[in-house]
């Protein structure tokens, strides 16, 4: 037989109940506020369903109630720089958290609603109706609520979607010498998502001040927890990253603030992330004022039992038995939060002349339809003052370097000059510089901020999105190939690339991902991705793509100005081609939105980016067309030099776009159909367009040549467009 040694946890892992001693010892303001805290709440939510029965609550109403008490528990006890954010299940957690920021914690039971407060309940109602004045112009509705002023740092419809967002900005709170920390919420189903088990093993590999809080109600839609995973007991996922985990009773919020007490304490001295998990109860259906019964996934006697331990209940009987409040006073507390949301609903409703005895909302708060795309990204005033040179247009002293010295050397510049940027990635801090050089000198000169993570693209993209949003540090995100962002598609589109106007237009989001696409390289179909249309036709992004290494730092410089996220496409066929560039310059901005016309011509508008604009050059020549070449530079749609292709178009009436990646994925799509819309009239024939195959590239080099565009499918190309001229 072979020997055994038990193995135990490098974490603790503890269950915390409360003690009559454990009430006695607690401040009675501490009491005083849970107690004012969950009843407002639980008024602010029934009058949510209220709402939503009568069909003013246009999409979901997710209902915490039942559920308050994990929430004020353990955010009661936070300072306002402390941060919170949760699931589509969030209007509990966001109002403990505004409510406890407007109040410092301290609530008089007696006038227990302030003008703040008042506010904060309008607000949020607002929010969730749609309405204007709501904390996200209404944009965000139930699902997204966010007050950054407060620390709520946004509530998320994704599951487990806003955990690595939250880590970020534990990360940010850490490197900003504060001793503030950051809580994430999310539920059951989240335990078995990958970014949240990504970001666990992150913010423990990192040290990162930040609770991992799971409301652990027992059911997803329908589904239990015993249906979903053999291990039930969901705070023991911490051990598996050697988090500290507590579990906890959610209905009694004395017990849930002991827990977050003792967990802080571990996050505030840099001891780590903690696990704490809530055991609580929605008393309704997963949508809506129906009991889960309703729907035959719950027995009514289950519902009973939870609904004996309310944590309104538990909080007002141990109250009353310390003599801090009689029953005569807790009826008042309950009658005075029913008051303020009556009054809160009766500021945005108002009768429906057209049906007797019911409210709508009223017309003049409803936000402007001028509105919608208001905020989709920023204005780019920040690139105002900014110095601009153009490579194609600089007629002083130049200096050879290759392509990926550009990339290196600019981004010593930039961290030289500003110390909020940090780079993440696989790799980039080893090997000298990362797979291709990129890096190379970057993580001797900044090792504090050249951070090389595990892989988990999910869970360092959104924690490079949490980074972006706190707004103290510029992340700058590498994925060494851009197939990966599938990996992290949540992430870059649904998180990073929507945030800014999902939550008001207002919060910029300064975020720069690198990557390259390295079609000819032998790395088959899940490594060779070209991204540009991917990115065009998701909002939010913007979208560079230089062809040389001068456009490279202009480029750059550019985007870790801008206040948007930006992609950065690079190719590994530039890597090691020697430009000329500005000798001894590494400051300048390339202009924004401004394209390059590599060669001017009458007959043809050839419109490419990154390596095929050579492949364009090298073909125009063999086959002897005056074709006017564009270098595109921009690729987003708010970002594209519209002027530029239209002179040109107007000039040639005829268009040819050359990119080198599959047809499936094309940004040559997307761009033909504009160019249509906005030139149809000067078009003598329709648009060419050179792409890849259908397939992805393959491993076989004669598959791999097969897959992809290069100088010979241009000259086709062009071929095709010289015999569309003789047909006119």
């Amino acid at each position: 037989m072979p020997k055994m040694h038990r193995l135990d946890p490098a974490a603790p892992w503890v269950q915390i109940t409360t003690t009559p001693a454990d009430w006695k010892a607690a401040d009675p303001t501490l009491l005083a506020a849970m107690l004012g805290e969950l009843h407002l709440i639980r008024a602010f939510e029934e009058t949510v369903l209220d709402l939503a029965g009568e069909g003013l609550v246009h999409g979901p109403a997710h209902s915490s109630i039942g559920q308050e008490g994990g929430a004020v528990g353990s955010i009661v006890g936070l300072r306002s720089t402390d941060a919170i954010n949760g699931s589509h299940r969030g209007h509990h957690q966001f109002l403990a958290k505004a409510i406890t920021h407007v109040s410092s914690g301290e609530l008089d039971l007696a006038n227990l609603v302030s003008e703040p407060i008042q506010t904060v309940l309008q607000r949020t109602l607002a929010e969730i109706l749609g309405l204007a004045q709501g904390y996200c112009a209404g944009r965000g509705g139930s699902m997204h609520l966010q007050w950054f002023e407060a620390g709520a740092l946004g509530t998320n419809a994704i599951v487990g979607g806003g955990v690595p967002l939250g880590a970020g900005n534990a990360w940010a709170q850490k490197h900003s010498g504060t001793s503030d920390i950051t809580l994430s919420y999310f539920g059951d189903g989240a335990v078995n998502i990958g970014s949240v088990l990504e970001t666990m093993n992150l913010a423990a590999a990192w040290k990162l001040p930040f609770a991992f809080m799971i409301e652990n109600n027992l059911y997803a839609v329908s589904t239990s927890v015993q249906e979903a995973t053999a291990e039930p007991r969901l705070s023991g996922r911490g051990l598996g990253f050697a988090i500290p985990s507590w579990r906890v009773d959610g209905m009694d919020p004395l017990a849930v603030h002991l827990a977050m007490r003792q967990a802080g304490e571990v996050m505030r001295s840099g001891g780590g992330p903690a696990v704490v998990e809530l055991e609580v109860y929605r008393f309704f259906h997963q949508n809506g004022a129906y009991p889960g019964s309703a729907f035959g996934y719950r027995s009514k006697e289950e519902e009973a039992s939870w609904r004996a331990r309310d944590p309104l209940e538990r909080v007002a009987k141990e109250m009353i038995a310390l003599g801090l409040i009689d029953e005569a006073g807790v009826a008042s507390v309950r009658e005075q939060a029913q008051a303020a949301m009556t009054d809160a609903a009766a500021q945005l409703t108002e009768a429906d002349p057209e049906s007797a005895g019911k409210r709508r909302i009223r017309t003049e708060l409803w936000p402007d339809t001028d509105f919608v795309d208001v905020g989709l990204r920023g204005d780019t005033s920040e690139l105002a003052e900014a110095r601009t040179l153009d490579p194609l247009h600089y007629d002083g002293e130049l200096e050879r370097k290759k392509f990926v010295e550009a990339v290196a050397a600019v981004m010593d510049r930039r961290m030289d000059q500003d110390e909020r940027i940090v780079l993440m990635g696989e790799d980039i801090h080893r090997l000298g510089g990362g797979t291709n050089g990129a890096t190379k000198g970057l993580t001797k000169r900044y090792p504090d901020r050249v951070l090389g993570t595990p892989i988990s693209e999910n869970a360092f993209a959104g924690l490079g999105g949490g980074m972006a949003l706190d707004g103290r540090f510029r992340p700058v995100v590498e994925f060494m190939y851009p197939d990966f962002l599938w990996v992290a598609a949540d992430q870059v589109f649904n998180q990073i690339g929507k945030a800014r106007h999902m939550f008001g237009g207002v919060n910029p989001v300064p975020l720069v991902l690198r990557t390259k696409v390295a079609m000819g390289s032998g790395y088959g179909s899940q490594h060779l991705m070209d991204p540009a249309g991917i990115f065009a036709t998701s909002p939010g992004w913007r979208i560079v793509a230089p062809s040389t290494a001068a456009d490279y730092i202009g480029l750059m410089n550019a985007a870790l100005a801008l206040q948007d996220p930006v992609l950065v496409i690079e190719h590994v066929d530039l890597y090691g081609q020697a430009d000329e560039v500005p000798a001894g310059d590494l400051d300048y901005q390339l202009p924004f939105g401004k394209a390059g016309i590599r060669r001017a011509g009458n007959d043809v508008t050839v419109i490419s980016y990154l390596s095929m604009v050579r492949h364009s050059l090298e073909a125009v020549e063999q086959t002897g067309i005056d074709a006017e070449v564009i270098d595109l530079r921009w690729l987003d749609a708010a970002s594209l030099d519209w002027d530029t292709l239209g002179e040109s178009i107007r000039k040639t009436n005829a268009v040819l776009i050359v990119e080198q990646g599959a047809r499936g994925t094309s940004y040559g799509g997307w761009l033909a159909d504009e160019i249509q819309r906005r030139f149809f009239d000067w078009l003598d024939q329709p648009i060419e367009r050179v792409t890849g195959g259908e397939a992805s590239p393959s491993i076989s080099r004669v598959l791999e040549r097969a897959a992809i565009a290069r100088t010979e499918e241009v000259v086709a190309g062009l071929e095709r467009v010289r015999a569309g001229m003789g047909e006119r």
